[in-house]
């Protein structure tokens, strides 16, 4: 299980503000997914926008991510990146300041931040038992984070970038929570969902599904698991 990096993105990468006219607010109706979008026509289980990663469903074996280096020096899938770039343009379009603090993990960076997790955890008094099964729900155990595929990135307001749930009231996230779908993100671990995705809300985790999934996730108010579900149930 790992990656191979491809090439580092030319200028005018995720950090560089490309000055576009400000974005408006969308109404799902009004855009339809792109004729070429393999979510639109593509069964679910077949297509890797939508590979369900979580405490229950670990990475498939020998996966292997194809990256791309962002300005900043993180990594993400090729195949996420110009919706990626598109997103983040947009926003500073608007006026704000998003910065993607974490990208994609390695299974050792993986590993250090889940053992860091419990090590704390441990420090508190915890018996190492529920240590690990409290610190899975803050960060995946190594082979089931969303992290390791490429597909998801953590992203903050500069003005505030504490990864809690005071990240829910800044101007970027109220931007990306309204927006995120056009570009074929969602916010993976929404609100009132940790019983079905297995951690805790997270207002900053966004995840590349492409837009036809992305659009029905955000109208239905679902998470991945439950669409994924309807998909299968269709």
């Amino acid at each position: 299980m790992g990656a191979r990096w491809v090439a580092e993105w030319p200028s005018g990468g995720i950090d560089t503000l490309v000055v576009q006219e400000e974005a408006q607010p969308v109404s799902p109706d009004a855009v339809s997914p792109p004729a070429s979008d393999p979510a639109a026509d593509k069964p679910a289980a077949d297509d890797w926008r939508l590979l369900l990663v979580n405490p229950w469903n670990p990475l498939p074996e020998g996966y292997e991510a194809t990256l791309v280096k962002l300005k900043n020096g993180l990594f993400v899938d090729e195949r996420c990146y110009p919706a990626l770039q598109e997103m983040m343009d947009d926003c500073r379009a608007a006026g704000l300041s998003p910065v993607i603090c974490s990208a994609y993990r390695s299974t050792d960076r993986q590993e250090r931040l889940y053992n860091n997790q419990v090590d704390k955890l441990l420090a508190l008094g915890y018996a190492r038992a529920e240590a690990e099964t409290e610190a899975a729900k803050a960060v995946a155990v190594p082979g089931t984070s969303e992290h390791q595929l490429g597909l998801a990135v953590d992203i903050v307001d500069l003005n505030n970038q504490n990864l809690n749930e005071s990240q829910e009231e800044t101007a970027v996230q109220k931007w990306l929570m309204d927006h995120s779908w056009e570009y074929g993100f969602i916010l993976r671990y929404p609100g009132g969902k940790s019983e079905t995705t297995g951690i805790i809300y997270e207002p900053w985790h966004y995840r590349y599904v492409g837009q036809a999934a992305a659009r029905e996730i955000y109208t239905q108010g679902l998470c991945l698991e439950e669409y994924l579900e309807s998909e299968t149930a269709r």
